[in-house]
């Protein structure tokens, strides 16, 4: 595990470099934007619609009953606004993903090949469409899997660990290969995931614990204050484009170095 924490070192270091600071500025705004029209054109519709299922179907009277026995009675107020959020978070990932992949990940990966790792030729094993139909497989089926885990927010702290896995796969998948993408070749991108499969899923893994914190705080100040509803949206969209971009570097460190070390073998 020792190229594990000397990559993540290596991250902490290269995150403050002005030139990297400044990529998590273009997703962050593409995001906003995004997310600023659909919450204004489709929050109220959804809650509406949410709103009229649970009255269908006596939602408020079992949902009130559950959050009784968990001691949670003051959440049954908020409820539907809750679910709504619930239901937006893996969209919020998607684009969060989809915007650090496509504006900043090259420019990452860039940055560390031309300081650190000029001598590794460039193979171009991966392409544009390549990630993104990476990430977007891995982030539908990161959805489905989302949406079984809803029940375990009536246990915290199963939610967080539920997160934190899925984060954890879907981080390794994505990010592995963006980071590799212009310099393996799709053989060495394979033989690398093969052999480096435990240390790449804790350093997803590691990520996931922080990547359920943006959710965590978007539900925990609405349950404090519906109004503070856009202002935590915003946050949390800057806290998703920061994790990745920090997992961005964590992962590219890690793997050019093996990278590296696999051809100074061969």
């Amino acid at each position: 595990m020792g190229g594990v924490l000397r990559s993540y070192g290596r991250a902490f270091l290269s995150q403050w470099h002005g030139k990297v600071l400044l990529l998590s500025v273009l997703p962050f705004l593409l995001a906003a934007a995004l997310w600023a029209a659909v919450l204004y054109a489709g929050l109220q519709p959804l809650i509406d619609y949410l709103q009229a299922m649970f009255v269908r179907y006596d939602g408020f009277s079992y949902s009130s009953n559950l959050l009784a026995s968990l001691g949670l009675g003051m959440v049954k107020t908020i409820i539907v606004p809750l679910i709504a959020i619930l239901l937006l978070l893996p969209l919020m990932i998607l684009t969060s993903l989809v915007f650090m992949g496509v504006a900043a990940m090259p420019a990452i990966t860039r940055h560390i090949g031309r300081r650190h790792y000029a001598e590794l030729e460039l193979r171009k094993g991966g392409s544009m469409m390549g990630s993104l139909g990476t990430a977007l497989g891995g982030v539908l089926l990161f959805i489905l899997l989302w949406t079984l885990t809803l029940p375990l927010y009536a246990y915290p702290p199963l939610a967080v660990a539920a997160q934190a896995l899925l984060w954890g796969w879907l981080t390794c998948r994505v990010m592995v290969y963006d980071a590799l993408a212009d310099y393996a070749d799709a053989d060495e991108r394979a033989m690398l995931r093969e052999r480096h499969r435990w240390p790449l899923l804790a350093i997803g893994i590691v990520s996931g614990a922080a990547g359920a914190l943006p959710g965590i705080v978007w539900l925990g100040g609405t349950v404090l204050s519906i109004a503070l509803f856009p202002f935590l949206a915003a946050l949390s969209l800057w806290l998703y484009v920061a994790i990745f971009i920090f997992t961005g570097l964590w992962f590219t460190y890690y793997c050019l170095e093996a990278l590296a070390r696999l051809r100074a073998v061969n």
